[in-house]
């Protein structure tokens, strides 16, 4: 079996297996590219998802849905970010979601644990999978994962890596890593985030006005407020963001 490691190669795998309609993901819905179709929870099941990570700016990350409808008989896919930064939906829609295999879809009614739940899957930068990412209690082990973020090959082939550590509703975390150059240009937060460097030194930079933080200091910025990051050396930082309501 082939390996898939970007985006465009599995949108094109799925398109050759019959997945041929654009999504695009409202907050209750799925709306077909090109006509008026929408596609509500009820209407459709995700039959597998793909998720990529750790490259780029968490704003960046994505993940591939292949989702077919047996009521309007349609097939297609939905591209989707799930960084730190996705866009909230409907408690519905985050239900629908969730992958559904053939062997579970008849317990669909059946409640589910939490903790069964959150997990992210295999992805082509993390094969062996199943993080927790959300659950009433979540453990994390930073020096694990500052071990893990530098030894994998997106660290020795790119400018960055990254690791979701947390992901609910209310809060993001996600411990990134950075070389010299890998700036984080110009963006915004949609709430309050919290900086905090574990190794290394950065700029973070806010109305031009640049901020020095090296290991063991952190700040905080409200969100909406334009603001970039620059590593001086190689760096790791802890970003966590908490979700405005």
């Amino acid at each position: 079996m082939d390996t898939m490691t970007t985006v465009s190669e599995v949108l094109n795998r799925l398109k050759k297996d019959g997945y041929n309609v654009d999504f695009n993901l409202s907050e209750s819905c799925l709306v077909c590219q090109g006509n008026s179709l929408e596609l509500y929870p009820e209407d459709f099941v995700v039959d597998k998802h793909y998720r990529f990570e750790g490259i780029s700016d968490p704003a960046d990350e994505a993940i591939v849905y292949a989702i077919s409808s047996d009521k309007h008989r349609v097939k297609g896919t939905l591209v989707d970010g799930y960084g730190i930064y996705s866009d909230s939906l409907t408690h519905a829609m985050l239900k629908a979601l969730q992958e559904k295999p053939a062997s579970a879809a008849a317990q669909e009614n059946e409640p589910v644990p939490l903790e069964e739940v959150k997990f992210n899957e295999a992805t082509p930068q993390r094969p062996q999978g199943d993080r927790l990412l959300n659950a009433p209690l979540v453990l994390l082990d930073l020096p694990a994962a500052l071990l893990q973020i530098k030894e994998e090959q997106a660290w020795e082939t790119s400018d960055r890596n990254a690791i979701t550590l947390f992901k609910s509703d209310a809060m993001r975390m996600v411990m990134i890593a950075l070389h010299p150059g890998a700036e984080m240009k110009t963006h915004t937060a949609p709430g309050t985030i919290s900086v905090q460097v574990l190794q290394g030194q950065i700029e973070f930079t806010v109305a031009e006005e640049p901020h020095q933080r090296s290991t063991g200091q952190a700040l905080t910025l409200q969100g909406g407020i334009p603001h970039s990051v620059t590593p001086l050396e190689d760096s790791v930082v802890l970003l966590t963001l908490v979700l405005a309501k």
